[in-house]
């Protein structure tokens, strides 16, 4: 025996192990060894092999850390779009309710505006022209259907981000 030889231990020692993981990568891979004095010894060639497994095994660590960085760093980027499309989301549905008060507001304004008081009521049906009467029905008719679909459209945009895979 003029190889020079070491023990598992010596070997576990060696490679920052211990020395269960080195008899498990000996039996999965039936890498020879020896058995001297009660003690099982490793051969060069053995110990190489050995080196060899932990060498791939490091570069297969290496290659996963940098593929789920990768993958991090593509979930971190989704995360960004969808925080800032859920700010333009927000931002639209205060838009979107200023609007809503804003055309409210002017409803309000065309209703008193029609509603003429009880004493003047006849004189003015029958002093004002049909048409305006049915101009302002018409304006009227197309604010409320402007209310009721930016109504529509705030209950969509108000919905959370996390209903939108419902």
């Amino acid at each position: 025996m003029s190889k020079n030889v070491k023990t598992i231990k010596e070997l576990a020692d060696e490679l920052g192990t211990n020395k269960t993981r080195i008899s498990r990568i000996i039996n999965k891979n039936s890498i020879p060894t020896q058995k001297i004095k009660n003690k099982i010894v490793l051969e060069d060639n053995s110990v190489s092999l050995i080196r060899q497994y932990f060498k791939n095994e490091t570069q297969l660590q290496n290659e996963t850390v940098s593929i789920l960085r990768t993958e991090l760093d593509k979930a971190h980027s989704h995360i960004e779009k969808l925080s800032n499309l859920l700010d333009q989301q927000q931002r639209l549905a205060l838009q979107d309710k200023k609007l809503l008060e804003e055309y409210k507001a002017e409803i309000n304004d065309l209703k008193a505006l029609k509603m003429p008081s009880q004493d003047t009521k006849e004189e003015q049906a029958n002093s004002q022209p049909q048409e305006e009467l049915e101009t302002l029905k018409e304006q009227i008719r197309a604010l409320n259907d402007k209310i009721k679909g930016q109504e529509q459209l705030n209950n969509q945009v108000s919905k959370k981000w996390y209903q939108f895979w419902k």
